[in-house]
């Protein structure tokens, strides 16, 4: 007998499992569905895939995990979850909704079990779950660096032989400002070293990609980038998603979680907006900064780790810690390297260069029949004028918003967000032909391309059109548009 994967799975359980897999095999329409209405109910207008993409996805991984743990082929078993891993990156899925995806699973699945919860086989079954949570991290930010790094890899071809004067672009980050050079000399001297970097700047100014960036600059470049959005979580489930737990920590700790330290051993852990943390987590994380070691949760003993740490802000962080958001003992450990990312507004010169780089990615990602060669005088005027308080991410979304509505090879101002333009030359969208079409109609049409455009995410569709998720509401039952997307 030999354990298997991490030691979770003896090879004679998987003998076991078959009388159970045949259970859920007779119910799999119904697990499925029950799967899917989970999902779409914790998630509502923020879930990434749609109803047609969620079974596309889940649908062939459900029979694969079935045919293959049934046939006792736990390698095939892996391979198959490791696709289903790349497709959820190719969806842009954030990591925190596959994993609550896969305990959504478990739930499906339980209806369809002959035995009670308690029972050895269930038992048996949650330590496979596990097994597929542990498998598609490791596929996802495999995959998720994988794309990073072909992202980057031709446009730092192009740039080694630039001197540093001349240098556009830096491991995704886009900017030829003085202050971006400084930040890309910062970037790689503090790749060289092991201490932990606190990254400071407004939201959207790529605190993100720098992270990456001194990651993929360092020593560390091949092992696994780790990224956690603490301001996404709830504060209560931080230290479980950090540290891991054990079996029988808490309610519905049916197995062991290795948490993000360990999920980035030889590696980088990227703590975005860390100040989110409540105190005591705080606590806990400068212990492991200090000793290199973690205590899961319902353990007695402390584990020890290497993952280098970097962590972010967008809050001042002095005022932080006048606040108690930030706890000054852990202030002075994260300050040692400090790197401020500057917000738009201070390199205003970098816009062109923005824009062009948006417009080459999204001719690339929304294959439109027609690419856009580029935008307009008046438009970049409108583009360069704005303060962009979203900074980077608000003009990324401005393009892509443009990409949707511009019907030539060039974006015009009445292709962009009312927001960016003045009051008095703001441009009124009419259709060209007016003897056939009322704005009714009109505005009809440009809700249905928002939500062609995002797949039915309400959410995203309410962004483009630039009017809040209520008013778009609000339009969808008006125009007869609410009952179509409850098939979605």
């Amino acid at each position: 007998m030999e354990a298997i994967y991490f030691g979770l799975i003896w090879e004679h359980e998987l003998e076991s499992l078959k009388p159970l897999l045949a259970a859920i095999a007779a119910k799999r329409d119904a697990v499925l569905a029950h799967w899917w209405e989970l999902y779409s109910l914790h998630f509502g207008d923020r879930r990434t895939l749609s109803r047609a993409e969620f079974l596309e996805i889940h649908g062939p991984d459900l029979d694969a995990t079935l045919a293959t743990l049934g046939c006792g082929k736990f390698p095939e078993f892996v391979k198959a979850v490791r696709g289903v891993g790349e497709r959820l990156v190719e969806g842009h899925a954030p990591f925190a909704e596959v994993v609550a995806s896969m305990h959504l699973f478990e739930e499906a699945a339980i209806a369809a079990f002959p035995q009670p919860a308690d029972s050895a086989s269930y038992r048996l079954f949650d330590k496979v779950s596990h097994c597929r949570t542990v498998v598609l991290a490791e596929a996802y930010f495999a995959a998720r660096s994988a794309a990073t790094a072909a992202r980057v890899e031709g446009l730092e071809r192009q740039a080694a032989n630039l001197p540093d004067a001349a240098r556009t672009q830096f491991h995704g980050i886009v900017g030829s400002a003085p202050e971006m050079r400084a930040l890309y000399d910062r970037i790689e001297a503090l790749a060289q070293v092991r201490s932990t970097v606190l990254i400071v700047g407004e939201s959207g100014t790529g605190k993100e990609l720098v992270a990456r960036a001194i990651h993929e600059c360092s020593p560390r470049r091949h092992a696994p980038f780790v990224a956690l959005n603490c301001a996404a979580l709830p504060r209560e489930l931080i230290e479980s998603e950090l540290f891991g737990y054990r079996r029988g920590a808490f309610s519905g700790a049916t197995g062991e979680y290795l948490g993000l330290f360990r999920a980035a051993q030889g590696g980088t852990l990227f703590l975005d907006e860390v100040t989110e943390m409540s105190g005591e987590t705080q606590s806990k994380l400068l212990r492991a900064l200090q000793e290199h070691t973690v205590r899961p949760i319902g353990s007695t003993r402390e584990i020890a780790v290497d993952a280098r740490v970097i962590a972010s802000t967008n809050r001042d962080p002095e005022e932080a810690v006048r606040t108690r958001n930030l706890r000054e003992d852990l202030y002075y450990r994260l300050t040692v390297n400090l790197l401020r990312v500057p917000p738009l507004r201070e390199r205003a010169g970098d816009i062109p260069l923005l824009i062009e780089h948006f417009i080459t990615l999204f001719n690339e990602k929304l294959e439109r029949a027609r690419p856009i060669a580029g935008i307009d005088a008046a438009a970049l005027a409108a583009m360069k004028s704005y303060r962009w308080p979203g900074n980077v991410r608000e003009l990324s979304n401005a393009i892509e918003q443009a990409f949707t509505f511009c019907r030539s090879d060039l974006i015009g101002a009445a292709d962009l967000p009312a927001a960016l333009l003045p009051a008095s030359t703001q441009v009124v969208k009419r259709p060209a032909d007016e003897e056939q079409l009322n704005i009714a109609d009109y505005q009809r049409g440009l809700v249905e391309r928002a939500l062609e455009r995002t797949r039915g995410n309400k959410l995203r569709a309410a962004k483009l059109l630039g009017i809040s998720r209520k008013a778009l509401y609000d339009k969808l039952k008006k125009y007869g548009l609410d009952h179509s997307l409850k098939q979605r």
